[in-house]
């Protein structure tokens, strides 16, 4: 007698879709993850392309190689850093006061991932802290070059 009355519940609750929770994802946990990725993506990429004339502390070579430590290049505008990696520079180039005259090859063969990642490391590497910088502000700087 207890089967019959209890029959239509069991049924009804095998037939029915099981709830499930929705949560909310901490995005500043997620973004600082994010950012912690790229970071250690673009150490990646600093030490094969960057390191031999940035060095392994981002101070460069006096006369020859800027330094990345907390300059107004690597701390400013995102967009010159991304042109100086896929144009490249030749010449004399002042930066802080200090004329530097070696010339940095373009990278144009990099991913725009690969920028993102190495900007992204350098401007939160060596005592630097600064935004991140996005896939698809290099994405956008490369189509304004070509």
């Amino acid at each position: 007698m207890i089967a019959v009355i209890l029959m239509p519940a069991l049924v009804k609750a095998q037939t029915q879709k099981p709830v499930t929770k929705t949560t909310t994802t901490n995005h500043a946990a997620s973004s600082g993850s994010t950012l912690k990725s790229s970071i250690t993506r673009g150490q990646t990429v600093y030490a094969k392309y960057c390191l031999t004339c940035h060095q392994v502390d981002g101070s460069g070579v006096p006369n020859l190689n800027p330094p990345l430590i907390k300059t107004k290049w690597t701390l400013g505008s995102k967009t010159v850093l991304i042109h100086q990696v896929l144009k490249g520079s030749s010449g004399k180039v002042e930066i802080d006061g200090d004329t530097f005259s070696n010339t940095m090859p373009p990278l144009k063969a990099l991913t725009d991932q690969q920028i993102a990642d190495v900007l992204t490391y350098v401007r939160n590497s060596f005592g630097n802290k600064a935004s991140a910088v996005i896939v698809g502000e290099v994405k956008s700087q490369r189509a304004k070059i070509k």
